[in-house]
């Protein structure tokens, strides 16, 4: 088969509105890059109203982007769906399991599903719940692409019959996150939207560290924070950074702070796009500690582990400015030679590529029988 530029369509939770969410950075930044080395992309997102009001990519200038209001009014894109010669469905996308149905239904090119949140996806699965995903869709799928690596994969191909279970970690936008030469506001910073089971892990690393040393700066930005929540006097509070203000965000912080879901956790080989996006900014990174992290990063010469509030502190406090900075770089060189969206949109045409030789030769032994 030729590597012609390919036509893919895309539903996935948001490209326009980034608030609350990690998934419309991931997207763009994917997305423009794949776009760049030639294809076609349409990116079909589902108008919800708490996206609405905090739209702050409505016209990305690399794809086409095209809002439907339910079921019945995504049909008109049958069409583009059907014609395409690769579609995929994203995690958390409203009504996904419907929306699923419908794409695999009527698309005469390659499926997949990309999971930005596996671990999640898996832990709900196995309670039943079928939120945006049903387990009796993942066999159809012709790909699931995976933003957690390492057994995970095996797992979706043994357990639950993915055809091809594939890592495809987030990236970053290197132009978008380039470094910054700003003054530092905060010794610690930590960006994300609320979670319960992040919360606990937030409060050890973050709260408790500044409870203990008044004399540092911290701050929290992300939304959807409970009114409950007794905030330290040193930690200053941001309802929402938007993506353009990222890099003066991570500029500003001498470290930031990685915190990892549960279900992550446990799953290991998850990392988020926030390491990516501090480390191409050039901002050391404290992490909570993981299976699967050193396979990405050297602790200790590249990033930073910590698991009590003792050790945040032994490093904010005792971590001379030359060692951060060699950090800094060494971080900063790791992130863009591997974890960029170039490289990650290279990855993407390649499963894709190789999903439909499969179709391809699947249909031929087909034929002949």
């Amino acid at each position: 088969m030729s590597d012609r530029p390919l036509r893919l369509v895309v539903l996935g939770l948001s490209l326009s509105s980034s608030w609350g969410n990690g998934h419309a950075t991931t997207y763009r930044a994917l997305l423009k890059a794949f776009a760049a080395r030639g294809h076609q992309v349409l990116f079909l997102e589902r108008d919800v109203p708490w996206y609405a009001g905090h739209r702050d990519l409505a016209a990305p200038g690399f794809c086409d982007l095209a809002l439907y209001r339910d079921l019945g009014e995504l049909e008109r894109w049958q069409p583009a769906i059907a014609s395409a010669d690769a579609v995929i469905v994203g995690s958390y996308v409203p009504e996904g399991v419907a929306v699923g149905d419908f794409v695999q239904r009527i698309a005469r090119g390659v499926t997949a599903f990309y999971d930005i949140d596996t671990p999640v996806t898996l832990a709900k699965l196995a309670r039943g719940d079928d939120e945006y995903l049903s387990a009796h869709q993942i066999p159809r799928y012709d790909l699931y692409l995976s933003f957690t690596g390492g057994p995970t994969l095996a797992r979706l191909e043994q357990a639950y019959g993915a055809p091809a279970a594939r890592v495809l970690h987030c990236s970053v936008d290197e132009v978008a996150y380039a470094g910054l030469d700003r003054r530092k506001r905060w010794d610690l910073s930590y960006l994300g939207t609320y979670s319960d089971d992040r919360q606990p892990v937030l409060e050890t690393l973050l709260l408790e560290p500044a409870r203990r040393a008044p004399q540092l700066r911290f701050v929290v930005a992300g939304a959807q924070y409970p009114p409950h929540i007794a905030w330290p006097s040193n930690v200053e509070r941001l309802e929402h950074v938007p993506p353009a203000e990222h890099p003066g965000f991570y500029a500003e912080s001498r470290f930031t702070l990685n915190v990892t879901r549960a279900d992550m956790v446990r799953a290991g080989h998850s990392p988020s796009v926030r390491l990516f996006e501090a480390g191409a900014c050039g901002t050391p990174v404290i992490s909570d500690v993981w299976d699967g992290i050193d396979a990405l990063f050297r602790p200790g010469e590249e990033i930073l582990l910590a698991a009590s509030a003792g050790e945040v502190l032994d490093i904010l406090l005792g971590c001379p400015e030359g060692a951060r900075q060699r950090l800094a770089k060494a971080f900063q060189q790791r992130v863009l030679g591997a974890h960029t969206a170039a490289h990650r949109a290279a990855e993407l045409e390649a499963h894709l590529r190789a999903a439909m030789r499969r179709d391809h030769h699947l249909a031929r032994e087909q034929a002949a029988t």
